[in-house]
């Protein structure tokens, strides 16, 4: 099954917890918040990197982060 990564910006203050674990997926923007390397909006995540998404949605500290399928 595939997923991706959907960011709420609303809820994110770019701590940067996110980027550490996943830097293949996502990269920061001017203000230090995350963007998909791709341009999307919700990015696919590999099965290679699933286990990195899982924990960055769990650390995030603002729950700014969730998994859906995709």
């Amino acid at each position: 099954m595939s997923e991706r990564l959907h960011v709420d910006w609303t809820a994110c203050d770019a701590r940067g917890t996110c980027l550490d674990l996943l830097p293949e997926l996502l990269e920061a923007d001017d203000w230090g918040y995350p963007l998909a390397r791709t341009g999307e909006a919700a990015p696919a995540v590999p099965p290679s990197s699933r286990d990195y998404a899982v924990q960055a949605v769990r650390e995030c500290p603002r729950m700014a982060l969730r998994l859906r399928p995709g």
